[in-house]
């Protein structure tokens, strides 16, 4: 690249050190600013009495995103953390007695379907193979595009594709039409929960997170998922990438349309570009004129946001049993849950649930003799959010984790931190408190998301879980790349004109 630029990038999520990392490469002065104090977004972590606490996401799904990430500054995965699979891949309480281990093998998992629906697995194969060939399609069609406009997916081709992709068929029909089985339509299921509608209203397309799921496997970077965040924060740095820790912005000046400065509430920096990789709504609403503002707030009350979440950390003064590293609680009724979060947003009345008990795979996140628990009701974002409503919920899934699964648990907690709206708000300046960013409904998808490039600030570009390609840790690495690789394609636009 001839032309240097100054780039600022606001946010150190995955989307943000990824853009960082692909510009520092491209030979740009780039600096990442972040609010807190330390970097990591959603993904940050904790240490206090012992234990080793990762804040947010705890699935390694998708191994090749991370692989290929890395692979593009001539480095590896092992260079950074040592990833082991997992097996079983997770378990499915469905009540006392009745746990579904999820097996890490092809023929293990056809077993599995075999015992709770003979004949099945005949059905399983095609399912998968279907999985497979729309992840593929999506990661070689679309994942990797910017959303600017409907004619990036004109090609022949991708049009041709859409029927094979089950576009316009829900998941809820497509595996009632394989399956019948209700715990295995359940464990199908599952891995759309989290996208922003409920299966009855999620395109089939999102199968594909069956095939991530089931074929290429259930992950765990050893230290935990934020030895991910240092080995990007250490390659950035490598880059010449500098990353401001505890300084928040908060204003994006502009004139004539486009951005000359960004403004903390430490220092002032001179920009040729913006990456916005922190929250796109407060980004716009908060940090530009309302004239620089490309949607309104009435445009934002329209948006279908994914869920929030209530979390617990839990220091456990003994070591438990019948547990996993990864655990699902599907006691309760599952669509009455989703309606909750999707339908008729209300705290639950019998919810859901997820344990994480890294420390069962990795000793080195909790004290020796005692159990790291990472504890995740998955909610509508938007709700009334207070301590008195975080201790109910807490001894709901409480007592209902020591009964599933036989042992006292309460009575040995020696740390305990809750975390939901109100802090996803005040730490992430999330819209509505939400935990996963834009739902992935039809008319949320690719170029129908906020766009990747604002059509007011002529040098404001966006990343992450609320732009193209969406929410997730895999998309959003993904994320970050394309939006560099929109920024050099405008440079050098520019250059040729010159």
């Amino acid at each position: 690249m001839s032309s240097e630029k100054k780039i600022i990038v606001i946010g150190s999520g995955f989307a943000g050190l990824s853009a960082a990392c692909f510009l520092a490469k491209d030979g740009h002065d780039v600096t990442v600013i972040e609010k807190n104090g330390v970097g990591g977004g959603r993904a940050r972590q904790f240490k206090t009495d012992g234990f080793t606490f990762d804040m947010g996401p705890s699935w390694y799904w998708m191994p090749e995103v991370f692989d290929n990430f890395f692979k593009s500054f001539g480095k590896s995965t092992l260079d950074f953390y040592e990833l082991v699979r997992l097996s079983p891949s997770y378990s499915i309480f469905f009540g006392q007695n009745e746990i579904m281990d999820l097996p890490a093998d092809k023929d293990g998992l056809y077993a599995l379907f075999e015992k709770y629906e003979p004949g099945s697995s005949k059905n399983l194969d095609q399912f998968l193979k279907e999985a497979a060939y729309k992840y593929k399609v999506a990661m070689s069609e679309f994942v990797y595009k910017p959303g600017h406009s409907i004619f990036e997916f004109a090609d022949i081709k991708v049009l041709k594709s859409l029927f094979n992709l089950h576009m316009f068929t829900s998941m809820s029909k497509y595996i009632r039409k394989l399956f019948s089985n209700e715990k295995l339509i359940q464990l199908l299921e599952f891995p759309v929960l989290f996208l922003g509608a409920t299966p009855e209203k999620t395109p089939a397309l999102y199968s594909l997170m069956n095939h991530a799921d089931m074929s290429l496997g259930t992950w765990y970077p050893m230290g935990g998922m934020y030895k991910i965040v240092e080995g990007m924060m250490s390659l950035a740095k490598e880059l010449g990438v500098k990353i401001k820790l505890g300084e928040a912005v908060t204003k994006i000046n502009v004139s004539s349309n486009i951005a000359t400065s960004v403004q903390t509430d430490k220092d002032r920096y001179e920009v040729d570009i913006v990456v916005g990789s922190a929250d796109y709504h407060h980004i716009e609403q908060k940090l530009l004129s309302t004239s620089d503002q490309q949607y309104d707030s009435n445009y934002w009350k329209k948006r279908v946001m994914a869920p929030s979440s209530l979390l617990f950390y839990l220091g456990v003064d003994k070591k438990l049993k019948n547990l996993h590293h990864h655990n699902l609680f599907f006691d309760e009724d599952f669509k009455k849950h989703a309606i909750e979060i999707y339908e008729t947003p209300a705290w639950p009345d019998k919810p859901l649930f997820y344990v994480c008990c890294p420390s069962i795979t990795d000793t080195s996140v909790a004290p020796a003799g005692k159990e790291n628990v990472f504890v995740l009701i998955p909610l509508a974002p938007g709700l009334e959010d207070s301590d008195e409503i975080r201790e109910k919920y807490y001894h709901i899934v409480m007592d209902r984790l020591e009964k599933l699964t036989g042992q006292s648990i309460k009575n040995e907690v020696i740390y305990k931190r809750s975390f939901a709206h109100k802090d996803f708000t005040k730490d992430y300046n999330a819209f509505r408190g939400n935990a996963y960013g834009l739902a992935n409904t039809l008319l949320q998808t690719a170029f129908l998301k906020p766009k990747m490039r604002s059509k007011k600030v002529k040098n404001l570009y966006f990343t992450g879980q609320l732009t193209t390609p969406g929410p997730g840790v895999p998309p959003s690495i993904i994320s970050g790349e394309v939006v560099a690789s929109e920024i050099n394609k405008t440079i050098r636009k520019k250059e040729l004109v010159k």
